[in-house]
Formats: C-alpha cells, sequence, structure tokens
C-alpha cells in the first residue's frame, strides 16, 4: 500500500531541484479553482446583469410607446369632446334663437292686431264725434309743436 507522507519531496524542474510541499500543491489548486469559480461567477454576474439592463431598456421604450399613445387618445377624445360641446352649445343657441324669433313673431303679430282694433277703435269714435276728433289732431299737432322748438 502506498501511503502519502507528509514530508517535503524533490521536484526538478529545468535543472534545479526544489522542495514541494504535498499540502502546498494542492492548497494552490483549489485557489486556482476558486479564482476559476469567481471569475466565471463575475462573468455570470456581468452577462446577467447585462440581460437585465437590456430588459429594463425594454421595458422603458414600451412604457414610452404606450405613454405616447395614450396621450395621443386623450388628446383626441379631447378634440371629441369639445367638438361635441360646441355643437350642444351649438345647437342650444339656435333652439333659443328660434324660440326668440317665433316669441319676437307673435308678438309682432299681436301687436299688429292690437294697433288695428285700436285704429278701428279711434276711427268709429271720429265717425260718431267729428268735432273732438279734430279738436284732439289740433291738441296733438300743438303738443308736437311745442317737443319740436325745445329740442
Amino acid at each position: 500500500m502506498d501511503q502519502k507522507s507528509s514530508r517535503p519531496e524533490i521536484v526538478s524542474n529545468a535543472g534545479t531541484s526544489q522542495f514541494q510541499d504535498p499540502k502546498a500543491n494542492s492548497v494552490s489548486e483549489s485557489v486556482n479553482r476558486g479564482k476559476d469559480a469567481i471569475a466565471g461567477a463575475a462573468t455570470d454576474a456581468a452577462n446577467s446583469a447585462g440581460a437585465d439592463l437590456q430588459a429594463i431598456r425594454n421595458d422603458l421604450n414600451n412604457l414610452k410607446d404606450t405613454l405616447s399613445r395614450f396621450m395621443s387618445q386623450a388628446g383626441n377624445e379631447a378634440v371629441k369632446s369639445a367638438r361635441q360641446v360646441t355643437s350642444n352649445i351649438a345647437e342650444q343657441v339656435g333652439d333659443v334663437a328660434s324660440d326668440l324669433a317665433s316669441r319676437g313673431s307673435q308678438l309682432a303679430s299681436s301687436t299688429g292686431d292690437q294697433a288695428k282694433t285700436f285704429a278701428a277703435e279711434l276711427e268709429s269714435m271720429a265717425r260718431r264725434n267729428p268735432l273732438g276728433a279734430l279738436a284732439g289732431a289740433v291738441a296733438v299737432g300743438v303738443l308736437i309743436g311745442i317737443m319740436g322748438r325745445r329740442s
């Protein structure tokens, strides 16, 4: 049975002889394996961070596009709403103007009817009392004359 000893062995390198401890050799291998593992982990972490950063960039670009579409749609909806409000107001103003026009027409018609009735009444009164009608006309003429001098 071959047993490993803990005594140093003589190793020859290019004509020089050195003493080398087997435990030191295994420690150096462990350190090298640790360095390699750390370098691999750092590379993996860097690759993962790069992928995560790219994913964040993509998400931000998607968010920007979504926000742009939302703002565009909100602007379009605001324009539609403004058009509807303007149309409703114009319709209401048109209805009010039409109503005022019909009321004005009714008032003019009613006033015309009342003027005709008043004229017919004056004519009837002048036929019954011609001297009173002449006296009233002279009085109205004098009043108009006096008012004309003052202005």
